[in-house]
């Protein structure tokens, strides 16, 4: 095992348990043990939620980065290569670093059929033990309470918002899934909610685990004007901050969540008011509401893929200058595709639609039959993302505006073939 490639590693740990996602906590949990794991003093955030985690957590990651501090963040999936999952100090760890995590899983692992996910967080938390870092900033693959990540025991933990997604896995109402995400809650330390809507489940989960609740818009907050924004809560406040592209509401909600945690577990972080403003002021990760330009064509990137974060992205759409629009959609089997085309329609002149491979993909033409049963009209089919990418732009006019959304397995393909033939042309 020593001896094989990082990306042999990764097709060998496919095979070892035979359903893609197994929830439960005692197989990482006792491999963990065997791991000797040691978390930092103080500094375990565990962010979970159905749409927002991975900005969450690069606000989180650039605040206490700011303030000097050495801090490991775990996110899943990735769009183009596996290392962005693991980064310390804002850097994604080196294949030989991913080698040698897996090595250190495998020597401990004995019997436990560890899924992909699984054995990806034992090595990110090996990897984030062996640096001694100060703060460790985890993102919940699923879910919440069964989840791998669940293991670790947070100081604070964030809930960014609650909508239907992975029904199969997490049930099929807003209350059941609250339910799961409110298994990160602990009894005694804080829980922030980072949704103004509310919902009346986080709210008695907490009551019933014994957590504190910190809740969007009476504990913290933000008012934003025309120009800028301010950070509210009943501690501090900070205003002026530089407003995000965009309609940018969702991104105030997860702005303020993260700075709320921040404020509440190293409070003398955004007291350099200069420093939050910079580290705020950072790009959003890759493939969120992302614009790229190429061949007078505006490109825009996002891995929305439920109702809820489709609506957010038609709203930031809809803030941008009007152009023809040309939607290049491909989605897993599980997810809502005909609400998300029915939220996309009044924008699109014209789809191009493309297979999305795994073990939950989906085909183009098994897409079209979902989005005719929402009357979505100007249909065009291409399995092959890079064909599909290539006929977008045939179709959509000079100075138009092409989408790429519904799934991570699309829009990293798209950044690769954007940045290839970038590479190429130049």
């Amino acid at each position: 095992m020593s001896k094989r490639s990082l990306a042999e590693w990764l097709q060998w740990q496919e095979t070892l348990n035979p359903v893609e996602i197994d929830l439960g906590l005692e197989r990482v949990r006792a491999v963990a043990d065997v791991l000797g794991l040691c978390q930092p003093e103080n500094g375990v955030f565990l962010v979970a939620g159905t749409n927002g985690k991975g900005s969450v957590v690069a606000a989180l990651d650039a605040l206490l980065l700011a303030a000097g501090l050495q801090v490991g963040t775990y996110t899943s999936p990735h769009l183009q290569r596996y290392n962005e999952r693991i980064c310390i100090n804002g850097a994604p760890v080196s294949d030989d670093r991913l080698v040698a995590a897996f090595e250190a899983v495998e020597a401990c692992r004995g019997e436990h059929s560890l899924t992909y996910f699984e054995y990806g967080t034992l090595a990110a938390l090996w990897l984030f033990s062996a640096a001694g870092l100060d703060a460790w900033v985890i993102e919940v693959g699923l879910g919440g309470r069964l989840d791998a990540t669940n293991i670790v025991d947070p100081d604070i933990s964030l809930i960014t918002t609650i909508a239907l997604d992975h029904e199969a896995w997490l049930g099929d109402s807003i209350e059941a899934i609250a339910v799961e995400k409110a298994g990160i809650m602990r009894a005694g330390k804080p829980v922030l909610f980072g949704d103004p809507a509310g919902c009346a489940t986080i709210v008695s989960e907490a009551e019933r685990l014994g957590a504190r609740l910190l809740l969007q818009g009476e504990d913290f907050g933000f008012a934003a004007t025309a120009v800028d924004w301010d950070y509210e809560s009943k501690r501090q406040g900070i205003a002026g901050l530089t407003l995000p592209p965009g309609d940018p509401l969702v991104q105030l909600q997860n702005r303020s969540l993260a700075l709320a945690a921040v404020e509440l577990l190293r409070p003398e972080v955004l007291a350099d008011t200069v420093a939050v403003q910079e580290a705020l002021s950072a790009p959003l990760p890759p493939g969120r509401f992302q614009s790229v330009s190429r061949n007078g064509r505006d490109w825009v990137l996002d891995v929305g893929h439920n109702p809820q974060a489709i609506a957010a992205l038609a709203s930031n759409l809809s803030s941008l200058p009007d152009k023809p629009l040309t939607i290049v959609l491909g989605m897993l089997e599980d997810k809502q595709a005909e609400a998300a085309a029915r939220l996309l329609a009044p924008l699109a002149q014209c789809w191009v639609l493309t297979d999305v491979g795994g073990s939950r993909g989906q085909s183009a033409r098994e897409l079209a039959e979902r989005l005719s049963l929402a009357s979505i009209e100007n249909v065009h089919i291409a399995a092959e993302s890079s064909e599909a990418f290539r006929l977008a732009e045939e179709l959509t006019p000079a100075s138009g505006r092409v989408l790429v959304c519904g799934s991570f397995f699309i829009v990293g393909p798209a950044l690769e073939w954007l940045t290839i033939d970038a590479e190429l042309a130049g």
